[in-house]
């Protein structure tokens, strides 16, 4: 589910990921927060079953402060257990892998791709 405890943790593995990043542009990035969009219709389980997305906001960059567009995007097995009423946090993929986050600086879009 989509709460203040999974936007505390995905705020720390996004931080973390981007340590380990290959992109020189992010690799000193932190995170300093992230909000869940301002009605609850736009992350209800309907709404992501049929967009399989949220857009939320994040805090980031050199600062950690600078506001940006983030993109969660659901695979598969974030759908199910989102449907289920379960926790997502595993779907989180290990910050050690890049392949997961895509960072457009100029725009101030990031998103994120669950497992």
């Amino acid at each position: 589910m989509l709460d203040n405890k999974f936007c505390e943790f995905l705020q720390y593995e996004i931080s973390k990921a981007f340590t380990y990043s290959i992109d020189d542009k992010v690799k000193h990035f932190w995170c300093d927060g992230i909000l869940l969009p301002n009605f609850e219709n736009e992350y209800s389980k309907k709404f992501v079953n049929d967009n399989r997305h949220v857009v939320m906001t994040a805090y980031m960059g050199l600062s950690g402060q600078d506001k940006y567009k983030l993109t969660l995007k659901f695979g598969n097995k974030a759908l199910s257990r989102y449907a289920r009423d379960l926790d997502i946090c595993e779907c989180v993929p290990n910050s050690d892998n890049n392949n997961w986050f895509d960072v457009e600086i100029e725009r101030q879009n990031i998103s994120i791709q669950l497992d």
